[in-house]
């Protein structure tokens, strides 16, 4: 308590001298007075969904001009169209004797054309026109001598983005199902559709947020518990036990703040904070702030400072552990790394073990997020938050929603627009549907620091004006991946071996990002694959692990718990109620 350095004057001073130093290192991305460029970027952002125009300009100008030197790529292109064009043509002719073999099948995770009145004519020769023409135009946008393989990737997704608008499933007339339902319904699906879109259309126009079936505290985060420690920037929650006796080592679940929190604490069946309950362990969580135009110059560190640490020491104090074990999820489990890094540098041993789910700690791979990250894309992002103090949550979730815009946008416009089918909501979509907005600062910092220059896989990121090291942590670490994460690929989250020098467990799990996390026992068709790598054995390569190691059956959440209960201690006797400021899930997460 007398240490000099935790004084509120020198924690100001040390945020003051990290703001200046950031300052120093990036000055485009902190701008104090207004210019006509933020002015003109911020505008033009509305306009163009906050995509740089000179961005796609650049990968385009890259694109058409390598093209254009590489006479032998246009010869190969030219060949293959005409092939395809046999191909269909071939097709087309064989389809009344009722023996014809498709040209071309659909991507395993493309389910547009898989109603079986697609295998009708005209139909099935529409779907496998636009087939061949999306994998012709997969060629032409890859493999390009010269090219920058940033801008063919953005190339090859604009293309395929330009691609969906056009697909045969997105109309009346050239979809069977749309078709059969309108001569069914009299028409009415279509006036039904066009009335439900006018409506989402105002509502989107004047700020509305659709109204969500699954409600915190009535629906999903309903674990009992307290809230114990209330700051500017998070609430900690502490659940109650359900068990006579619990494990002496209480857990820390750090979790993504671009979400609410109770992604880990949806519907008791996918809980879970509720699982781990029911099996003894005494779980906090942080609930992190819904940030406003005020909260601008919240930076990493002040969620580090004031969400990790501050958690911690509330924890220590009130259960008198002098171990706690550490979770994060997504960007909680980076920012946990680097409060670990930064807690290992300063001799802090009160980490027992650190798990870190779906989350990077190297972003040399950060998979389709990286498609809308350059420095141009980060400059254009950086006016938009500079005029409002933040990145909204519609921005967030219009660049998640053209990373799988087949599932986001064009499958749902048929449901909702054209079949005038009800919505569909889970406990996961309501949770989806309640994104928070990111600080202009700290946004700008992740960005920067974590995407674009890797310092924190490099050892160059500084906290309280050091750099710190992933290899300083000791603690042993398990990590989670999930195999068809769009986020956080599970071959980037598995990176954490070869930048740590601790004992690392790694799973990798069936599913995405947010699906693949919570996946409680009983959920059918879940499988993992789990190994433990021992501190100074040989290092395995992602490929070569997953094609040797075993594949097992179920969710992956038992073999974690009976990874955490090594580490939590003996049991002991279930603690009285103890002093909250009131009960979960708190104030926090109601804030819009």
């Amino acid at each position: 308590m007398n240490d000099p350095s935790a004084t509120p004057q020198a924690v100001r001073q040390r945020d003051a001298s990290a703001w200046q130093g950031m300052r120093r290192q990036y000055p485009e991305a902190y701008v104090e007075h207004a210019s006509a460029d933020l002015f003109l970027q911020s505008g033009l952002g509305k306009l163009t969904g906050h995509l740089s125009p000179a961005a796609l300009g650049l990968a385009w100008m890259d694109w058409s001009s390598h093209l254009l030197l590489s006479p032998d790529k246009q010869s190969e292109l030219a060949n293959h169209a005409a092939a395809a064009l046999l191909r269909w043509l071939q097709y087309c002719v064989s389809l009344p004797a009722g023996d014809a073999d498709a040209p071309i099948a659909p991507l395993a995770q493309d389910k547009r054309f898989t109603d079986p009145e697609w295998q009708d004519w005209p139909f099935n020769a529409l779907s496998q026109a636009f087939l061949l023409q999306q994998q012709w135009w997969h060629r032409a946008t890859s493999s390009i001598r010269g090219m920058s393989p940033h801008h063919a990737d953005v190339v090859t997704f604009m293309a395929r983005q330009l691609l969906d608008c056009v697909a045969p499933s997105n109309f009346v007339f050239t979809n069977p199902v749309v078709l059969r339902a309108t001569c069914e319904h009299g028409g009415l699906n279509l006036t039904g559709g066009a009335m439900r879109a006018l409506g989402d259309a105002f509502n989107a126009f004047n700020g509305k947020l659709p109204e969500q079936a699954f409600k915190p505290g009535r629906d999903v985060a309903t674990t009992a518990g307290q809230v114990v420690l209330r700051n500017r920037i998070m609430e900690l929650l502490r659940y109650d036990p359900v068990t006579p006796q619990v494990r002496q080592v209480p857990l820390l679940i750090v979790p993504a703040w671009i979400m609410k929190y109770y992604i880990l604490d949806l519907s008791p069946q996918n809980s879970l904070v509720r699982y781990l309950v029911e099996h003894g362990h005494t779980v906090y969580m942080i609930s992190w702030k819904n940030p406003q135009d005020g909260d601008r110059d919240l930076g990493i560190d002040d969620y580090r400072r004031l969400g990790v640490m501050e958690a911690l020491d509330a924890i220590t104090h009130e259960t008198g552990a002098d171990k706690i074990n550490a979770c994060g999820y997504c960007l909680g489990g980076t920012l946990l790394a680097i409060a670990a890094a930064a807690m290992a540098r300063e001799r802090d041993r009160r980490l027992a073990s650190l798990t870190l789910l779906a989350a990077q700690v190297d972003f040399t791979e950060p998979g389709e997020l990286s498609l809308f990250i350059d420095e141009s894309e980060v400059s254009f992002l950086e006016a938009t938050m500079w005029s409002q103090g933040y990145l909204d949550t519609r921005q967030m979730a219009g660049a998640f929603q053209l990373l799988r815009s087949n599932d986001l946008i064009w499958s749902r416009q048929l449901r909702h627009y054209l079949l005038n089918l009800p919505e569909r909501q889970t406990d996961l979509m309501s949770w989806n549907a309640d994104a928070t907005r990111m600080p202009y600062r700290m946004h700008s910092e992740y960005l920067r620091r974590l995407f674009l220059n890797n310092d924190l896989a490099s050892a160059r990121y500084a906290v309280d004006g050091r750099p710190v090291a992933l290899t300083d942590i000791s603690a042993p670490l398990f990590a989670v991946g999930t195999r068809t994460d769009h986020v956080a690929p599970w071959r980037s989250v598995y990176k954490i071996e070869l930048l740590t020098d601790t004992e690392v467990s790694f799973l990798l799990t069936s599913g995405g990002h947010n699906a693949g996390v919570v996946a409680p026992p009983g959920t059918q068709e879940r499988s993992y694959q789990m190994t433990t790598h021992a501190h100074g054995t040989p290092y395995i390569n992602p490929e070569q692990w997953q094609e040797q190691t075993a594949v097992h059956d179920g969710s992956w959440w038992p073999a974690w718990e009976a990874w955490l209960a090594r580490h939590a201690g003996d049991w002991t006797e279930a603690p009285p109620p103890m002093l909250a400021l009131g009960p979960a899930p708190g104030r926090y997460v109601f804030e819009a």
